[in-house]
């Protein structure tokens, strides 16, 4: 069963189980994980209990998903940003895992008027070459988003991850076809069920008309599981200006 509320499309048969559920987040008799990702009119949220109930959830805003009561959550998109240069931990990802780790993140790119402009700037003061792609421009917005709400105390429960980097450990090391292939994404759904989120292909055809990409509400699967499970991160013990850590869970 499905409604609406507030603008988000709630699976009923799994969201109250949940709510049960998330009765004490962290510091009660039942744990809840949290995994959030981006997408083009907001937010996703998958989560999972250590019963195994599951379910998701989206938003325009990050504030009320993060207001569900989690023991741990994890999200995509970079926690903890320097004014100039590379993370050490973006580049390290990007070992691993290839071009599905965007460079440059910095806490002034959403201050430019365009990415032309942006990466004038970058080019000029840091040498060609270092300056940002189309995808990370296009979530400037959102990564922003996430540098006004973290603090160094909220970092004790959100962590930051990569969908990628966590589907590889999850596949022991074993590469994995394109994300953007039917093999690739029938390969990470069995990963995901393997791990809990049995429901996940029923929830694809649920997200028709929301805007949330396929990948989206996968890679947020992904999330929730690493803030289940991460014992692993990549980074170099970067502190950012405002004692934000810079690293990548998985």
């Amino acid at each position: 069963m499905r409604c609406w509320r507030s603008g988000c499309l709630i699976d009923i048969g799994v969201r109250v189980q949940g709510e049960q559920a998330l009765a004490g987040g962290g510091t009660g008799h039942v744990k809840t994980y949290l995994g959030l990702d981006g997408f083009r009119f907001g937010w996703v949220a998958a989560w999972i209990d250590e019963r195994g109930d599951h379910g998701f959830d989206y938003s325009p805003g990050l504030t009320r998903l993060l207001a569900m009561p989690h023991a741990r959550a994890m999200i995509d998109m970079p926690i903890g940003l320097q004014p100039s240069g590379y993370r050490a931990c973006d580049l390290r990802a990007r070992e691993l895992v290839g071009p599905a780790v965007f460079l440059g993140a910095r806490r002034d790119l959403w201050t430019f008027p365009d990415m032309a402009a942006a990466n004038r700037h970058y080019w000029k003061h840091e040498g060609k070459g270092r300056g940002v792609s189309a995808q990370l421009w296009n979530i400037r917005d959102k990564i922003r988003e996430v540098d006004e709400i973290m603090t160094p105390e909220r970092q004790a429960t959100i962590g930051e991850a990569h969908p990628e980097l966590i589907f590889r450990n999850l596949a022991s090391g074993v590469r994995l076809a394109k994300k953007t292939s039917a093999e690739g994404r029938g390969q990470r759904i069995v990963l995901l069920a393997q791990r809990g989120f049995t429901r996940l292909p029923e929830w694809l055809t649920q997200r028709h008309g929301t805007g949330i990409g396929r990948d989206d509400l996968t890679d947020a699967c992904a999330c929730a599981i690493a803030a289940r499970d991460s014992t692993q991160r990549v980074g170099e013990n970067e502190i950012d200006p405002r004692g934000l850590r810079m690293e990548i869970n998985y």
